[in-house]
């Protein structure tokens, strides 16, 4: 269990909290308006915002992550009746993981095509190898860390083979996905 304790006059590192697969497609309803009062009145988590409907909790890092992870994931299963797993990166991790990325300097229309999947652990060692017959015409995979980096074709995550049942069953560890426009954001918003 890592926990962080903050010296005297020491500014608070800052992270954010990635939910799965809320407010998408009709499912998964987390208004982040009622979340941040939830989270304000019921959890000692600190400087909250949140960014867009997609599950962004932006904090001061918590002295322990994993339970506030855990703390998170009850509330928002008790308050919305959603379950999702809660991904926690400090600014430092998303920062190193898309400066490491494998496809740079995308163009401007592919930002929203290239994607880093924020993994609760590591993946299977041969997660890639099982992926590879699936991708299509255009697509790339490449782990960064705890990251998948995916760059969808010409046809973008709408009509990729790599489903979220595909790439659960092939990583073996649940994660989140956020295009690497969001990714950038996230990073400024955790400096």
């Amino acid at each position: 269990m890592t926990t962080h304790r903050r010296a005297p006059g020491e500014k608070m590192p800052r992270c954010v909290l990635l939910l799965r697969a809320v407010n998408v497609g009709g499912t998964g309803r987390v208004p982040m308006a009622e979340l941040r009062s939830a989270l304000a009145a019921q959890t000692a988590l600190t400087d909250i915002e949140t960014y867009i409907q997609s599950g962004n909790i932006i904090c001061d890092l918590p002295p322990v992550p994993a339970d506030a992870c855990d703390e998170v994931r009850a509330l928002i299963a008790r308050e919305f009746g959603v379950d999702t797993p809660v991904i926690l990166r400090l600014h430092e991790e998303l920062a190193a993981s898309a400066q490491a990325r494998p496809f740079v300097d995308p163009l401007p229309e592919d930002e929203t095509r290239v994607h880093a999947m924020f993994l609760a652990g590591p993946a299977r060692g041969e997660a890639i190898e099982t992926l590879a017959p699936r991708l299509g015409e255009g697509e790339r995979l490449a782990m960064v860390g705890n990251d998948l980096w995916i760059h969808y074709g010409a046809g973008g995550a709408a009509r990729t083979k790599l489903t979220r049942t595909v790439l659960d069953r092939a990583l073996g560890v649940p994660g989140t996905a956020r295009n690497l426009r969001t990714v950038r954001e996230l990073i400024a918003r955790t400096a």
